[in-house]
């Protein structure tokens, strides 16, 4: 598909219309059965007076029609692959319909489906047509009765239960919801419980449900539901509506989580964690997803989005909220910091590739492939910049307004913008091109002096992307300080509005030239084009307030001498002491020390070359990081040691943030430290383990210097029967892999007898750890592209919608040397070719060719 403007089913923002009837409730009986579950459905539908009449359609997908009946007379629909067509009364009508589906023949984990004898569902986006016909749009809502029949011992669904017995379960949600968010679980089940009183005194039964044998793992998990629940009541005014939560760990799932109402169903990997299998980083990501989920309770559940086209409406609302959330619980700067780091990473490249598309696409052709950083990250970013722009205050007015009014209904980014112009009187319409416009601007800065008057200019570009040639200037809001030379702040924060092309800023009545610290918190998402002065760098670094841009501060440090390295020149002899300076400052916490010794991604490092015009070698790039990080170790070897050892925790383990900080600073420690001691303290460290944090850190710093073949085999050998632990062997071995070992590695470790290919989890921790090694994979061979080829189009006959996510490997193709991108657009080409493609697959390749 050169074009999807050229394909017959892509989908248009302009073509929305609404459904023509009004569904008043919906009664369902599952009789669960392996091979052939039986749906019976009861819908009472009516016109709706306020759409325009159409035909009657009902999506259903992989289903066999049993019989169907409308006001109890038999009737024989028109039945397509995608769905049916009836002739139905003028009036209000009962639909009913017997069907059957296969939940143990279904790979694709969409719709019903069978992981390891336990049955659940993932109705997100178009998942529900695989259950029963239904008009399956979000802007079709509907309260849901459910009965479910099984010998299982638990059987669960959405909102309340009502009635059980044995081998049924009857469960009713008194809120109306769209298809997306219905959710079923049966199976052989334990539960922690617990619960919670909001603050007008409902009581809330909580229920984590999890394999006999995961009991263990529980514990965070229901602390992090109980923490979030607190957060939203204070944060947001916002309560639980309903009297039991229940969250279900599965081991088969395509994505992190899923929100559905009362009900939500959990990968593995994001809710089960304890000190001897879960590290820092997973602890903190389940507490994250567990708020996230919980949160879209109302942005996302008690409002949703009108169709498909506003998925950010509620994702890059609910990604805000989380972050925000995360920043209270673990430190607002280092949690910025980790933010702009996942979207220079993956939205930067994105946004600057063959998938770029606006936060509100125009079209798709499947909606899967839209679950992107752009809708969820770079979403959260707007919504940011728009709290900035209006104030604290202003914020919350607006989301009571947009609480009170769209409670109950399908809303749009106009919707949204709405309540921000009625509750502050801003006008938007300039900003609302946040949502229209894809790509990253770029913001140059030019400064000046003159008697006491310091003036900036700022001019902004936004390159073209695909569908999009000629940008219009967007409203960025530019954080400031100023500091003067001896690092005292002569100017606070304060936030200035870039609405043009070209615009300046004057600053009167200075003693002295300032020293500026733009874009402080990293206030919008763009990159800063500045041509610096020599040493102003190690000066925010020793003196700014803002703790974000003293970071980026030691990043133009680090990204100056990877570019020498890659240029054959010296390195500045001033970087590392002005760094060791910062990480002597007992003032700084240790989480924000360890962000200090961080290092720009690979993939930062290539997409700034690409923008300099430059063509980037992924071998060469990988080289001078590897060279950055010796020169680093050498110069930091007596600081190196006294940061480990601070970084031991005497006692139990605990993932207070206190902890995890000190922690992680003693390990950013060790990954240098282990490039000039042979790695003798990470071994010493791998062998005194008591926690997984620290056995997979100790593991890690041995494996990315060419070490650890030992310890690996112990590890494999201890926590082979931890499913979840293994996925961290896989990956942890694929991702260090030197670039010249990578593919053989990740080859042979798709044969190993452990690697499940079916599993996302296990499929992500070697093809996805492959991907995640850039020299590895972009190995001048070819080898990483045909492998990953290979499997992309055995994986798409299962899981379509893991292979077109897998697939995005290839998305920066265009800036590689000429035969790197020959040897790609050869294995774009056969998967292309292959007989059977799925649409999901499909239209990823056919975006990413042109």
């Amino acid at each position: 598909m050169a074009d999807g403007a050229t394909d017959p089913r892509t989908i248009y923002l302009k073509d929305y219309t609404p459904f023509p009837w009004v569904i008043d409730g919906v009664d369902l009986t599952f009789a669960l059965a392996p091979r052939g579950t039986r749906v019976t459905s009861r819908i009472r539908f009516r016109p709706d007076p306020d759409a325009p009449p159409g035909p009657f359609f009902l999506h259903g997908e992989d289903l066999r029609l049993i019989e169907a009946r409308i006001d109890g007379q038999p009737v024989t629909p028109t039945v397509t692959p995608e769905g049916l067509t009836c002739d139905v009364p003028t009036g209000p009508f009962t639909w009913e319909a017997v069907v059957e589906n296969d939940p143990e023949l279904n790979t694709r984990l969409e719709g019903l489906y069978l992981s390891k004898g336990m049955y659940c569902t993932q109705c997100e986006a178009e998942g529900f047509r695989r259950i029963t016909y239904y008009p399956d749009r979000p802007d079709v809502m509907a309260v849901f009765t459910v009965r479910i029949e099984s010998d299982l011992p638990v059987l669960l669904s959405n909102g309340n239960p009502e009635e059980s017995g044995p081998g049924f379960a009857t469960w009713h949600d008194p809120w109306p919801k769209p298809a997306y968010l219905f959710a079923l679980v049966a199976g052989d089940l334990v539960a922690l419980h617990d619960s919670f009183t909001t603050r007008s005194g409902r009581h809330v039964d909580l229920g984590l449900w999890v394999r006999p044998g995961d009991e263990g793992k529980c514990a965070w998990g229901m602390e992090s539901l109980k923490a979030s629940m607190r957060w939203d009541e204070e944060a947001y005014g916002r309560e639980y509506d309903l009297d039991v939560f229940n969250i279900v760990a599965v081991d088969d799932f395509n994505m992190g989580a899923m929100e559905n109402k009362g009900l939500n169903i959990f990968n593995s990997s994001a809710i089960l964690a304890s000190p001897d299998t879960a590290t820092d980083a997973d602890y903190e990501r389940v507490e994250r997803i567990v708020a996230h989920e919980y949160f879209h309770n109302w942005t996302g559940n008690r409002i949703t989005c009108r169709d498909w086209f506003q998925l950010s409406l509620k994702e890059g609302l609910t990604v805000f909220r989380d972050q925000q959330f995360t920043g209270d619980m673990r430190g607002h700067g280092v949690k910025r910091i980790g933010d702009a780091v996942l979207l220079r990473g993956r939205q930067f490249r994105e946004d600057n590739g063959p998938l770029a598309h606006p936060v509100r696409p125009e079209s798709f052709v499947e909606i899967n492939n839209f679950y992107t950083v752009t809708i969820y990250e770079k979403g959260a970013e707007v919504i940011g910049m728009l709290k900035r722009l209006v104030g604290d205050d202003g914020y919350r007015r607006a989301l009571d307004l947009y609480f009170d009014r769209h409670d109950g209904q399908a809303a749009t980014v106009e919707d949204w913008l709405k309540v921000f112009e009625d509750a502050t009187g801003r006008d938007l319409a300039q900003f609302k091109l946040w949502y229209s416009q894809a790509g990253t601007p770029r913001v140059k800065v030019e400064e000046s002096w003159e008697d006491g008057r310091y003036r900036l200019d700022m001019t902004q570009t936004i390159p073209p992307t695909p569908g999009q040639p000629d940008k219009q200037p967007m409203v960025i809001p530019v954080a400031l300080g100023l500091l003067n030379p001896n690092g005292d702040e002569v100017l606070p924060t304060t936030v200035l509005e870039l609405t043009g092309g070209q615009q300046s800023f004057t600053f009167d009545n200075l003693s002295a030239r300032p020293v500026p610290s733009i874009l402080r918190g990293f206030s919008a998402p763009v990159i800063l084009e500045r041509d610096a002065p020599e040493g102003e760098a190690a000066f925010l670094l020793a003196h700014d307030t803002d703790q974000f841009n003293r970071w980026e501060a030691a990043q133009t440090l680090a990204r100056r001498a990877i570019r020498a390295r890659l240029d054959g020149q010296a390195i500045d002899a001033s970087w590392v002491p002005s760094l060791a300076a910062a990480l002597r400052d007992d003032a700084l916490a240790p989480a924000d020390r360890a962000a200090l010794l961080g290092l720009p991604s690979e993939e930062e490092t290539a997409q700034a070359l690409w923008d300099d015009k430059r063509i980037p070698d992924p071998t060469a790039i990988h080289h001078a990081h590897e060279a950055v990080r010796d020169h680093l170790a050498q110069g930091l070897r007596d600081l190196l040691p006294q940061l480990h050892d601070g970084g031991r925790m005497p006692g139990p383990y605990s993932p207070d943030a206190k902890s995890v900080g000190r922690r992680s600073l003693g390990n950013a420690a060790l990954r240098l430290l282990s490039r000039t001691d042979d790695g003798v303290r990470a071994a010493a460290q791998f062998a005194e383990a008591a926690d997984m944090t620290q056995s997979v850190a100790a593991l890690g710093a041995l494996l990315a210097v060419g070490r650890g073949e030992e310890q690996l085999r112990a590890f494999h050998d201890r926590w082979a029967q931890d499913r979840l632990v293994l996925d961290k062997w896989f990956s942890l071995q694929v991702g260090l892999a030197r670039p010249e070992a990578a593919v053989a590695l990740a080859q042979r470790l798709t044969q190993h007898p452990d690697f499940d290919w079916k599993n996302p989890n296990r499929f992500r921790a070697v093809l996805g750890a492959l991907a995640s090694n850039p020299a590895g994979f972009h190995d001048a061979s070819g080898a990483g592209y045909r492998l990953l080829a290979d499997w992309l189009i055995r994986l798409d006959g299962a899981n379509p919608l893991s292979a077109a996510r897998m697939s995005t490997a290839f998305d920066s193709w265009r800036r590689l040397d000429v035969d790197r991108q020959a040897l790609i657009q050869s294995e774009l080409g056969r998967i292309q070719a292959a007989p059977g493609l799925s649409r999901d697959l499909s239209e990823m390749v056919g975006r990413m060719i042109g």
